[in-house]
């Protein structure tokens, strides 16, 4: 998906075109959740002109109630006029907006400022370009015709790439992409996932900053059109057990003002030096980054053997099983898949980690350990062992140990983001330790 280019002017004559009435000031929280400030069209000369303050003691990990007063500056690049009837009220359109604080200096509990400042560092090291491909799964459940909330209840019992009758999502997902395209989104692809009302949307590359604000937009989008068909789209890593869960794989790539920085048409693979090291740096950081990358406690039973998600942390060419897959695509689409991250993750602190591991790699010239081209989950634990493999956290609460002991991951989410960060998912595990589940009344009420 291209990046948009737009100036007032631009926005002031599509406002006219399109009779855009409301306007969506959207930014993002702490735990990827897309918060938003709606305001007439009267406002947009204020909106443009940096003038827009917002109260930021309400939102989750920002600001106490004593200093709440944050301004929002969109990001122009952004601005899109959502294609939805909105009746006889004219159109809304949206811009998402970077948050700064009530002096004019960019607020750092933003997560958007936060990637914003480690492509930053990425830049300042020669690099000009982070490009990221999600490819985020999600789950379609059936809504209570009487309530209208979700249940637990699956509109299909379609598997990997299957079509209709057996695919009863695939008026809902041809929908979704038919609306995506309205929006300027590049549609690669759309299918049905190995579980039953599991679904996968691929959309265009894009660099780092808007491909986090095409994730953003994507659930959105996807969230709005499963409910006009009855449904309730969910990005829960896990919602049911003994299925498949969903994850958002991440492909990426670093390109120099010369071409893709991974690339190397002499390199062992076709695979340059710079690949090895930032893929040394994602493999040495990955169990510290699952914590922002896995962030919920559902999001450990995702990553168990048996279902297709990663478990060990590896990397190979040939083989889906570890951590890291590099594609045989070489030249300009030269890159490294991460299959552990899933669509809970905050994407702006997600990518913000991912990369700063990568460029650790690059600093420190760590090396990536041989590839594993055998399938992993069939080797003995003396076999991993001997090869040097070890697993990715098994709970939220062993990733946020390691999340705590890596500084080069804490810097990256900054000091703010990190403090508020950790807390609040400790208090999240301690809740779930307190909670006793229906598994364990099957398995112990009547034996003790």
């Amino acid at each position: 998906m291209a990046k948009p280019s737009y100036t007032k002017d631009d926005i002031r004559r599509i406002v006219k075109e399109e009779n855009v009435q409301f306007l969506r000031l959207m930014f993002t929280d702490l735990y990827g959740t897309i918060k938003n400030v709606e305001v007439p069209i009267s406002q947009l000369d204020k909106l443009l002109d940096n003038k827009l303050m917002f109260d930021g003691s309400s939102i989750d990990g920002f600001v106490r109630i004593e200093e709440s007063d944050m301004w929002l500056y969109p990001d122009l690049s952004t601005w899109m006029v959502f294609p939805w009837d909105n009746g006889h009220n004219g159109k809304i359109a949206r811009v998402i907006c970077e948050v700064y604080n009530a002096d004019r200096t960019p607020f750092m509990g933003d997560p958007r400022n936060q990637l914003m400042h480690i492509l930053d560092e990425m830049k300042e090291m020669g690099f000009t370009d982070f490009n990221i491909g999600p490819e985020p799964e999600f789950f379609l459940f059936k809504l209570d015709p009487e309530t209208g909330k979700p249940t637990t209840h699956l509109n299909d019992q379609g598997s990997y790439f299957d079509l209709a009758p057996v695919d009863l999502g695939e008026n809902c997902r041809r929908d979704i992409v038919l609306e995506l395209e309205k929006l300027g989104f590049d549609v690669e692809a759309s299918h049905h996932e190995v579980a039953p009302g599991q679904h996968e949307v691929d959309f265009k590359y894009a660099d780092a900053l808007h491909a986090c604000d095409n994730i953003q937009t994507f659930k959105l989008v996807v969230k709005t059109v499963a409910r006009k068909h009855g449904l309730h789209a969910t990005f829960m890593p896990k919602p049911l057990d003994r299925i498949n869960g969903s994850g958002m794989h991440m492909n990426m790539s670093l390109f120099t003002k010369d071409g893709n920085a991974f690339f190397d048409e002499n390199g062992e693979d076709q695979l340059s030096q710079n690949a090895k090291y930032f893929l040394g740096g994602l493999l040495k950081h990955a169990r510290s980054f699952t914590a922002v990358t896995n962030p919920t406690v559902n999001s450990y039973k995702r990553l168990v053997p048996g279902y297709e998600a990663p478990v060990y942390v590896a990397w190979s060419g040939h083989n889906r099983s570890p951590l890291v897959r590099v594609p045989i695509a070489r030249g300009l689409s030269t890159r490294l898949e991460l299959r552990s991250v899933d669509p809970s993750a905050n994407p702006y602190l997600a990518v913000a980690t991912i990369l700063a591991a990568g460029l650790d790699g690059l600093k420190n010239k760590i090396e990536a350990p041989k590839a594993i081209d055998r399938n992993i989950y069939a080797m003995d634990d003396d076999e991993r062992k001997a090869n040097g493999i070890v697993d990715l956290p098994s709970t939220l609460h062993n990733a946020l140990k390691e999340l705590t002991a890596d500084e080069v991951i804490k810097k990256a989410m900054g000091p703010h983001l990190y403090s508020n960060f950790v807390e609040a998912k400790r208090l999240e595990w301690a809740a779930y330790r307190q909670e006793v589940s229906e598994w364990e009344r099957q398995q112990y009420l009547e034996l003790y």
